[in-house]
């Protein structure tokens, strides 16, 4: 008799506290809304459907830059960014809170994972431990919640198709993506059916050639690069990074600063700010020296500023239809004042898309790209500027030899050896691009010298890009600072073609060639009228 009342009594006991957790896990997550400079903004809460602001203590706080991602419901989450940025720690918080929420089963893939510890298990562990949600059980290398929900992992490498076994979840979460394949890609996104289901992806990128950034972040980078984030019906993208978060602690802070005073600014960029892992061995052009470039012209160095001076000259790298741009760019002396895209149409569209902007920019001079679809424009780009002041002339960057611009002529490299014999352009490079992207190299480097070193250069030997005349500025240093070298068997200078350089996963530089081609200089001819000089008379 008392043995069964003890029973019931512990019966009772187990009972009460199953009812207080469900009572607990009912009652919806309050997430709080924190900005790094002014502190907690508002609290949110799921109601009856819809998130409503509240005027309660959050059981979470998440950076501002993340609120979309809460309130917002979207198949495809990307959450992408550098270190210190918390985006890991912040989604196990979200995902698992919905878990206790709702009852979501979440499905975790790393595409290398050996075992558990791999996982993101322990992440999340401590994230229900650390903010005391009620209901869950949290196992060896599983998390179950007693409403239904569950927590599971999973590596793709060794078998992405047993990804499908996962079918009926309603949430993935697939952290460092910037490592999936193409295959796990592939199968992740179609095994997810259920009307509310969503992915979340995050990931410090890599290379822009890495699937996910193929598949999510490059089709947007426009509005990337501009804005921070892009949203459609489909998917969200947040860039956030330790300027984001508000938590970014001190020990991170130092190590920072201590990264950018010692790395290039490109690898600084790609650990903290989360560009894109975009150096490739040999590029002509370094990030910091494009950095130095930007609007040059305007910063009063050495006591002061340059202004364009000169002819314009307007460039135009075509396309026909498909991913490639059409590119254009204008240079008035030594500063590129403008340069832009245009993403559809046929070739002959961009031809009068570009031949148009040149007039409306008063060029002097138009060039463009006469290898490949380029040879058949002279007739179109003859009519275009008909009756106008504009001269025009067709680009051959693949002409090598004496056939190649200023053949003839000596080369004088800044850094040469007097003892040197002097070598020709035609002895010297391996072909106009290579000659044309070479000055573009050196051109940029002479304005870092200028503007990061103090040292004294000639404008003449100098460029800037102007940043309010250019549509897509990082876009553009992407491009010029992806050219790469290509060894020459002759030891000339030699730059990779756009076949090769797609071959290597570098997306076609339509910017930056427009920008080279537009460092033509058209030769000047000078008449000469005879004198009149008064007779004279032999004695």
């Amino acid at each position: 008799m008392q043995r069964a009342s003890l029973e019931l009594k512990a019966a009772a006991i187990l009972e009460s506290k199953r009812r207080k957790a469900l009572a607990a896990s009912k009652d919806k997550t309050v997430y709080g809304i924190v900005c790094p400079d002014r502190g907690l903004l508002r609290c949110w809460q799921e109601q009856n459907g819809a998130y409503v602001e509240v005027d309660k203590e959050p059981t979470l706080s998440v950076p501002a830059k993340l609120e979309r991602a809460i309130i917002i419901p979207k198949p495809i989450k990307v959450i992408d960014g550098g270190r210190g940025s918390g985006k890991s720690e912040n989604v196990s918080a979200i995902l698992t809170a919905r878990v206790k929420d709702y009852g979501r089963k979440l499905g975790c893939f790393r595409e290398f994972q050996n075992s558990i510890s791999d996982s993101v298990h322990s992440i999340i562990s401590k994230k229900i431990r650390s903010l005391g949600l009620h209901g869950f059980d949290i196992q060896e290398s599983k998390i179950s919640h007693e409403n239904g929900g569950a927590v599971k992992y999973r590596g793709l490498a060794r078998n992405p198709e047993g990804v499908k076994s996962m079918d009926g979840f309603t949430d993935f979460w697939i952290e460092e993506a910037q490592t999936i394949s193409a295959r796990s890609l592939e199968l992740i996104e179609p095994t997810l059916r259920e009307n509310d289901s969503e992915i979340w992806y995050t990931l410090n990128r890599g290379s822009s050639a890495d699937p996910i950034s193929q598949e999510h972040l490059n089709p947007y980078k426009k509005e990337l690069d501009r804005y921070g984030s892009y949203e459609d019906d489909n998917i969200m993208i947040i860039i956030i990074n330790y300027d984001d978060n508000p938590w970014f602690p001190d020990n991170l802070e130092n190590k920072r600063q201590k990264n950018k005073q010692i790395w290039s600014t490109a690898k600084y960029d790609h650990v903290w700010n989360g560009a894109f892992n975009d150096e490739v061995e040999d590029s002509i052009i370094k990030a910091e020296w494009f950095d130095a470039c930007v609007n040059a012209h305007k910063i009063n160095r050495l006591g002061r500023m340059f202004k364009p001076l000169g002819a314009k000259i307007a460039a135009h790298d075509p396309s026909d239809t498909g991913n490639d741009d059409k590119g254009y760019a204008l240079r008035h002396g030594s500063v590129i004042k403008r340069v832009c895209v245009m993403s559809t149409g046929e070739v002959d569209d961009g031809c009068d898309w570009a031949t148009g902007q040149a007039i409306k920019d008063s060029a002097d001079w138009f060039v463009w790209d006469g290898d490949g679809m380029g040879t058949g424009l002279k007739r179109q780009v003859s009519t275009a500027f008909a009756g106008t002041n504009t001269k025009y002339h067709m680009f051959r960057g693949s002409l090598s030899g004496k056939g190649q611009d200023n053949a003839d002529k000596i080369y004088m490299p800044e850094d040469g050896d007097s003892d040197t014999k002097p070598k020709t352009y035609a002895e010297t490079f391996k072909n106009n691009r290579a000659q044309y992207y070479i000055e573009l190299s050196r051109r940029c480097h002479n304005t870092y010298r200028c503007v990061v070193k103090g040292d004294y250069v000639d404008p003449d030997d100098m460029i800037s890009f102007d940043s309010e005349g250019i549509e897509d500025i990082q876009g553009l240093r992407s491009e010029i600072c992806r050219i790469p070298r290509k060894p020459n068997p002759n030891g000339l200078e030699q730059i990779m073609n756009k076949q090769e350089m797609k071959l290597n996963g570098i997306e076609s530089p339509n910017m930056s060639d427009s920008v080279m081609m537009c460092l033509f200089i058209p030769v000047t001819k000078h008449a000469f009228e005879p004198l009149d000089y008064p007779e004279m008379s032999i004695v």
